[in-house]
């Protein structure tokens, strides 16, 4: 039996598979403890009998929430004599390039905590200054002073020749006041070039991997014996608590790396490859692109800090159901980026919170029912967010309604800005695409979205409230290294990356055999990271014995043309190793065709996109059977979350019981 784990800013969601049996379970988030609410929801299930379970897999977002928070270890970073300002000078890249006076994000390192000691290697690794012992002496005294909680170290070219590292690192290790844990190197972390990266990536792993390290020790004090911990990764696997230790900054993204496994894998199961994922969470809307496999990419930024790991790719934006709803001065309205999030949360869950969200605006219009959240668990006070849109309304001279409605406008517009951001800005038209969406708030916005982007079809999961913990429950053990190599593709270099491979296949196998994973269970994937010489950046492509037309072909893909006269260069090395896990097996249900009569519990009155008074239909989720027909306006109702269908949608179940719903002008 396992159990996924998702916690999100305002809810944390559990999905328990018992033999491909689901059984789900939603709970308010605890900010200041985030582990509780997990433990908490581990703990209903066991009240409800079931067995402690084998694997419990999570999803967190601790370490993105310390590095935007600015609430990471006390750390200081050590590199070599001249590059102390590297964290601060960067790459003068402008984040606005017409503002007079741009904001920069403050380094992540502070400059009395930048160290910086002689040593020099060249780009071939051989040493031109050696280790300057003394030096080294001086700057350890220094950081005993400083009362430091965490070290990175960063040399220049330690990829290729890491042993003045290693020896740093040795040295802090007899002195004492740092175990080997709370220091971070470079060349272990991220042993490829472009030191400004590198530099970034290592601070922001020392930075965050006490404050995992802790939260995951909590986690563990909680779990049964029986029960091992798994981490998401932001490539879209899972690892191992001890490995995650060591490699925090790669739980960074994943949460949203969970929902768009779940969401894709749904959605190929239903017959449609060629996908976009909408999950819109309290806090925030992540959007991803799969057209007919999922995409990576290894170069990202957290609040302007550069992180470069390999993760799925995803827009996330500040849209979420709690998103906050403010006027500027000028009379104009905004929604987000700031969220109400799980305490105080939106004005109608009544916890204190005095901020309009979208939430608010969608609990007036009606389209979330007080009967049907959180299964009727949890009272909402809509005389509270009626009192609210009153007085936003008359600042606007609108309806408290109308002023709703402009709410559900604009978040649209943001969303929607975003899909275009991951699809018509990568040259995918979206109107050969599925939206799968999903969330507490994603069906209630999918199709008004779709619509606005001419996306022909929408398809809303079974459980679409808790995808992201269902997600969990499908990804697989992955682990992948990465090694410089910085050569131009020749008959000896291609021998030489052989070797390589061999070399490190045997150390992956062995590090997911200790995982627990079965001999016949991993698949290693060799990939390198190439360019034409001269470029400055690289297609990661898989390792094959005609590397060369591999990655002309690649080229053309991407940028529609190549140059087959041209040297090709090998920058990086990648292995990729999988662990397959056993995931729930859903068959599917017969399919009868009903017009869901059955589901039909009433209607009411309410207000459709345009302001125009409508009829809606109101239906509960777990009575539509396979093969149900139905029209809209209609809500459809469920404990964990609701589904919006506006006039001129029709909604048809499959026989996995995923509602597909398609415009019909």
């Amino acid at each position: 039996m396992d159990v996924g784990v998702d916690i999100g800013g305002t809810f944390t969601d559990l999905v328990l598979n018992q033999n491909g049996q689901l059984t789900i379970h939603k709970l308010p988030s605890s900010p200041q403890d985030p582990s509780q609410a997990l433990l908490q929801g581990l703990s209903h299930f066991h009240t409800k009998g079931f067995p402690s379970p084998k694997r419990v897999i999570h999803g967190s977002t601790v370490a993105t929430n310390a590095i935007l928070e600015r609430k990471g270890a006390r750390t200081a970073l050590i590199t070599t004599q001249g590059f102390k300002d590297i964290l601060s000078i960067g790459r003068q890249d402008r984040p606005d390039l017409y503002a007079l006076h741009p904001h920069l994000p403050p380094p992540l390192i502070p400059e009395q905590l930048c160290f910086e000691v002689p040593e020099r290697l060249n780009h071939r690794g051989d040493i031109l200054t050696p280790l300057d012992e003394d030096a080294v002496g001086g700057v350890l005294d220094q950081l005993e002073k400083a009362d430091i909680e965490s070290a990175a170290v960063c040399f220049l070219y330690s990829y290729i020749h890491p042993e003045h590292e290693r020896r740093l690192k040795a040295r802090i290790l007899e002195r004492g006041f740092l175990k080997e844990w709370q220091i971070s190197l470079s060349s272990d972390v991220l042993p490829e070039f472009r030191e400004y990266e590198r530099a970034s990536t290592v601070s922001l792993e020392a930075y965050v991997r006490p404050v995992v390290s802790a939260y995951l020790e909590n986690i563990q004090a909680g779990l049964p014996e029986a029960s091992s911990l798994q981490i998401m990764n932001s490539d879209g696997g899972v690892m191992s608590a001890e490995r995650a230790r060591k490699q925090s900054i790669h739980t960074a993204l994943s949460g949203p790396a969970a929902g768009v496994i779940g969401g894709f894998h749904i959605a190929q199961q239903a017959g449609f490859d060629r996908v976009i994922t909408l999950d819109m969470g309290g806090t925030s809307t992540d959007v991803s692109l799969c057209p007919g496999e999922r995409v990576h990419r290894t170069e990202s930024e957290i609040d302007g800090l550069p992180l470069r790991i390999r993760m799925i790719d995803i827009e996330t934006i500040g849209a979420g159901g709690g998103s906050i709803v403010r006027l500027d001065p000028a009379g104009g309205l905004h929604v987000g980026p700031q969220s109400a999030g799980a305490d105080p949360g939106p004005i109608v869950y009544g916890g204190g919170g005095e901020n309009i969200t979208v939430t608010d605006a969608n609990a007036l219009l009606g389209r979330i029912d007080p009967a049907f959240f959180l299964g009727g668990d949890m009272p909402l006070h809509l005389d509270k967010a009626q009192k609210a849109f009153t007085s936003l309304g008359e600042r606007m001279d609108l309806t408290p309604q109308q002023a709703s409605l402009g709410v559900i406008r604009i978040t649209n517009a943001n969303i929607e800005r975003a899909l275009r951001r991951v699809s018509i800005g990568r040259g995918y038209d979206p109107r050969h695409f599925t939206l799968t969406a999903f969330g507490g708030a994603g069906p209630l916005h999918a199709c008004e979205v779709a619509q606005r982007l001419e996306i022909p079809r929408v398809l809303i999961p079974l459980h679409p409230g808790v995808l992201c913990a269902y997600g969990l429950l499908m990804s697989d053990v992955i682990m992948e290294t990465s090694h410089a190599v910085m050569s131009i593709l020749t008959g000896q270099t291609l021998a030489q990356v052989k070797r390589q491979i061999e070399e490190r296949k045997q150390s992956a196998f062995e590090q997911l055999r200790r995982e627990g994973l079965a001999k016949e269970a991993i698949q290693i994937t060799p990939l390198v990271d190439a360019r034409y010489q001269g470029q400055s950046f690289e297609l990661t492509i898989p390792f094959t014995d005609d590397l060369e037309s591999t990655f002309h072909k690649a080229h053309k893909a991407q940028y529609g043309h190549c140059f087959p006269d041209r040297e090709v260069e090998i920058v990086n090395l990648r292995l990729q190793a999988v662990g397959m896990i056993s995931k729930p097996i859903i068959d599917p249900e017969p399919v009868q065709q009903n017009d869901a009569s059955t589901a039909l519990i009433g209607k009411k009155k309410g207000l459709v996109g345009g302001g125009s008074p409508a009829t809606f239909s109101l239906y509960k989720r777990e009575l539509i059977q396979p093969g149900a027909h139905f029209s809209g306006p209609a809500l459809v109702f469920q404990m964990d979350s609701t589904t919006y269908l506006p006039p001129h949608w029709k909604a048809q179940v499959d026989g996995y019981h995923n509602l597909i719903l398609e415009h019909k002008p």
